[in-house]
């Protein structure tokens, strides 16, 4: 039984996998090629095919003793015409196909590739969707989609637009590309509003086109990026024109198959070049050479000048060329061209009349594979290597603007370097030129034949209006409130803002003011905000402030209006009294001021005692001293002359800091007792934090979040009020009889109580900055347009006008309605502090290290015998060091004053006594010798 399963078995292989090989390097390498033959990148392809293979056979360091034959086959872009082509071609033991030219073809022929092992190099699909993970025999020897769409998003962003209308023809060539742009504008917070697809057939619908384009024409983006085929690109740009959608306004961007027909047909016909005029153009970029500029030389007689040579026409030449060197490296590791029947092709065809079995794998074929991967060349298209994921190294594209008769070159893209003017080849080398001197883009002749750059959007005039919500307020009606007996109209200052900025728009704004609320109490301004997100409001005008987790979901203007959160407090007048003179300064400040006065007394006292008279004596008589000395610096009336080095630098510092001290206390003094003075126990939102005391907020505000989420204050003492009548009589009656201690609002509606409401002010500083504006959704250029219009507003006067219309009240002044603690506080000196204090320890510092030189000197005679007679054991020794230490510190040391002068008297005494003992001698000298004696 065994026996028979091997039978069995051994037939099965036989049978299922028959091998014809070649054992030595064939004459005759047999390769395939499948395109379009009738498109314009087949034509050219087909010449540059025909090129590169005789190039290659005469070429004796390629593929030595081998030529190449190479079989086409039309698909006409067909996915069932291509799979019959590449089934044929399996038939005839190829090695490698050149092709296929479209998407569709490349979808269907790439699993039969995988199977049956034989390499596909495509020069001309770009669909970024063909991954070598699922088509691992598919090599893409052009540039993906996903490189030309990176180029125009970055287009886009670098003019500042954030829509795009997305036109393309309605296959995996289109979808793929387009979803591709899609994730490209995404990553820069750009996004696509439309998708327009075209059927992909070649009998263009007239009717199709023009339905597609007056759609195009009722929506807001201006800018069109189309990706289709060339029939059906020139006839959308042709309806296009008719429309009046070729002029100012509009921003076309059409993807390579237009550039492919410029070069290509160079120059293009009349009427087509006239539809296009003002387009921007993506070509793949090919490096300038010797090599290529001797091709194109070259096309011009194999062509017969009757058809330009285009991008796509050098990547089918390097193809054949890769294709052709990885064999000649297959052949010289030693590989062979050998074919195997696919075991379950040849049951299927046994079954039937397909004739499959005829179908063989290229056994060779992942060799092959590696070797192509790995090959690196110069061609006609540059460096031609790959990457980990299949993808060509350095992928760029040139940027071309359609102008009169012909294209302009306004810059290039690389995702090395993205936009720029220099050649992408430079940018790779060691010397880079300087980019940041050098512009992105030049400059481009617009649609409508205009250097100015188009805004990108127009206000769609398909008769819908904006819905934009507006709060309907019960209180501070001055700002934004609902007209009596209407149901959409408003009035007030921010209606007046919105209205006067839409005015100075270039383009009407249909809107409908929609009410929100109840007209019961004001509207939570944050819900109204997230109702732009649900679609509910195109927008929202009104006092809305611009606060942090608004703009994470919308867009705001410039702000029209400064705002932030301030405290209002009730205070009361102060009378100067008899003790006003301690005002000016906190009691901190008096104790640390008194504490320096004394301190500084001590040092000057340390460092004048051992040299001057004035301070030394009795100890009584010394801390007089000290404190008299002390406190007469307050004034300058200071007796004591200083006569150390170290003590006069101390008095200077510490003299400079009084003057300072005297001029505050001074000015605040006068202050108190000349301006009306307020007070209040609140001092500001830190004091009022600190108190257990209800705090009171504006109905709708958002002042209540920021008080319960970001100074943490409890719930239970946060009390809104929805009117100002609400707001005087809750301040009014004090925490003491269910009021509040003060109100937390925004300034402008704080600024409108107080003209009303003089028994109360602001207190302390304005605690968070922010201001009002007018809200859209997320990258609305509405917005943008209106925030122009707001900073026109603000130069020209027109928003202070509109200001004083509505918030210019007369009845209570606002001068000095802030009140704030007038104490003058230890913060403010304490640099002074600082600077005095470190100035009297290093004194101090250098007065000890004098002082403990002297004690570590030689002494004299006498003293050493004096500590003889007083130390008689080594155990008292510590004793007497600190003894002397302390008579160094108290004995009298003779300044250099006094010491020059005991010098001068003593020379005098010395002269005189020497003239005295002169005349003695000479007296008794006469004495000795008078002849009376």
């Amino acid at each position: 039984m065994k026996q028979l399963w091997t039978f069995f078995f051994l037939s099965f292989l036989c049978s299922g996998l028959f091998r014809r090989t070649h054992s030595e390097k064939p004459k005759v390498v047999k390769i395939g090629s499948i395109f379009s033959f009738d498109s314009v990148i087949g034509k050219v392809a087909k010449i540059a095919i025909d090129e590169a293979v005789k190039d290659v056979n005469s070429n004796p360091d390629i593929l030595s003793g081998t030529k190449f034959s190479v079989s086409m086959q039309n698909s006409n872009c067909s996915g069932f015409m291509g799979m019959v082509e590449a089934l044929r071609f399996m038939e005839k033991d190829i090695v490698g196909i050149i092709g296929p030219q479209c998407s569709v073809v490349a979808h269907m022929i790439s699993h039969m590739a995988n199977e049956l092992r034989v390499p596909l190099l495509s020069f001309a699909v770009t669909d970024p969707v063909m991954s070598p993970l699922q088509f691992p025999y598919f090599i893409r020897t052009t540039q993906s989609d996903l490189y030309q769409m990176d180029a125009i998003a970055s287009i886009v962003d670098f003019y500042g637009w954030k829509e795009v209308i997305a036109v393309f023809v309605d296959d995996d060539f289109g979808r793929n590309g387009v979803a591709a742009l899609n994730d490209k504008l995404a990553s820069r917070r750009l996004r696509i509003t439309y998708k327009a697809g075209l059927h992909p057939d070649t009998a263009v619908n007239k009717n199709e086109i023009m339905n597609m384009l007056i759609k195009i024409m009722l929506l807001q983006p201006r800018i069109v990026v189309i990706h289709v085929y060339s029939e059906l690109g020139f006839a959308v740009f042709k309806e296009a024109k008719y429309l009046g959608m070729m002029g100012n306004g509009y921003v076309w961007i059409a993807t390579d198959w237009l550039s492919t027909n410029l070069d290509s047909s160079s120059p293009l016909p009349a009427e087509r070049l006239e539809t296009i005029q003002g387009v921007l153009v993506l070509r793949p970029h090919t490096p300038d050479s010797d090599f290529k500029r001797e091709f194109f030389k070259r096309w011009r007689k194999m062509s017969g000048a009757s058809l330009a040579l285009n991008t796509y026409g050098l990547y089918a030449y390097d193809s054949v060329m890769l294709l052709a060197r990885g064999l000649d490296k297959f052949f010289k590791d030693g590989g062979n061209i050998s074919f195997s029947n696919h075991s379950m092709l040849n049951t299927l065809g046994k079954s039937g009349n397909l004739n499959l079995e005829a179908m063989t794998v290229f056994d060779g074929g992942e060799a092959l594979l590696k070797d192509i991967l790995g090959t690196r060349m110069v061609g006609l298209t540059g460096q031609l290597q790959f990457t980990p994921d299949r993808s060509r190294t350095r992928p760029a594209y040139d940027i071309i603007n359609v102008a009169g008769t012909g294209v302009r070159q306004i810059g290039y893209w690389s995702n090395h370097s993205g936009l720029s003017t220099v050649l992408p080849e430079l940018l790779y080398t060691k010397e880079k030129p300087n980019m940041s001197t050098s512009p992105k883009l030049r400059h481009v002749i617009w649609p409508g034949e205009t250097f100015t750059k188009p805004r990108g959007w127009v206000f769609s005039n398909n008769g819908k209006e904006l819905k934009i919500g507006v709060p309907l307020r019960v209180s501070y009606k001055e700002f934004v409130s609902q007209i009596r007996g209407t149901e959409n109209m408003f009035k007030g200052f921010c209606i007046d803002v919105f209205t006067a900025a839409v005015n100075l728009l270039p383009y009407a704004v249909p809107v409908k003011f929609i009410p929100y609320g109840n007209g019961k109490e004001n509207p939570s301004y944050t819900h109204m905000v997230e109702m732009i997100t649900t679609g509910n409001f195109d927008g929202v005008v009104g006092d809305v402030a611009i606060v942090t987790n608004r703009t994470k979901i919308v867009d705001f203007t410039q702000p029209y209006a400064a705002s932030g959160l301030v405290v209002v407090a009730p205070f009361k007048k102060l009378n100067s009294g008899a003790w006003a003179f301690l005002r000016p300064f906190n009691r901190l400040m008096w104790a640390v001021t008194g504490c320096c006065f004394l301190f500084v007394g001590i040092v000057v006292w340390i460092l004048e005692h051992r040299t001057n008279d004035e301070f030394r004596g009795p100890p009584k008589r010394q801390c007089v001293t000290i404190l008299w000395f002390s406190f007469s610096t307050m004034f300058f009336a200071h007796r004591e002359n200083t006569v150390s080095t170290l003590g006069r630098l101390v008095l200077i510092i510490w003299l400079f800091v009084v003057l300072i001290i005297n001029s505050s206390y001074t000015a605040s003094l006068t202050s108190i007792l000349t301006v009306q003075q307020l007070s209040s126990p609140i001092k500001g939102i830190e004091s009022l934090r600190e108190r257990d005391d209800p705090i009171g907020y504006q109905v709708g505000s958002f002042a209540e979040s920021y008080l319960r989420n970001e100074l943490n204050i409890s719930e239970s003492r946060l009390v809104p009020l929805g009117t100002p009548e609400a707001y005087a009589k809750a301040l009014k009656d004090g925490p003491s009889k269910g009021g509040v201690a003060a109100i937390v609002d925004e300034r402008p509606y704080v600024e409108l109580f107080l003209s009303s409401n003089c028994a109360y002010r602001i207190v302390g500083q304005e605690f968070t900055k922010s201001g009002w504006g007018f809200a859209f959704p997320r990258d609305s250029p509405l917005a943008i347009d209106l925030s122009t219009a707001i900073l026109e507003l603000a130069e020209n006067g027109d928003l202070q006008r509109i200001h004083d219309k509505w918030l210019m009240k007369n009845a209570c002044t606002l001068e000095n309605a802030e009140l704030e603690s007038d104490r003058l506080h230890l913060k403010s000196f304490w640099g002074l502090f600082l600077i005095c204090g470190v100035a009297c320890l290093l004194a101090l510092f250098l007065y000890f290290v004098q002082i403990i030189r002297q004690l570590y000197k030689k002494p004299t005679d006498d003293a050493i015998a004096r500590d003889q007679q007083q130390n008689h054991d080594s155990s008292s020794m510590r004793s007497t060091r600190l003894q002397r230490f302390l008579s160094l510190m108290d004995e009298k040391e003779e300044s250099k004053h006094e010491s020059k002068k005991r010098k001068i008297d003593g020379s005098m005494n010395d002269t005189s006594g020497s003239t005295r003992s002169r005349g003695f001698d000479r007296e008794r000298s006469f004495n000795s010798v008078n002849p009376l004696d």
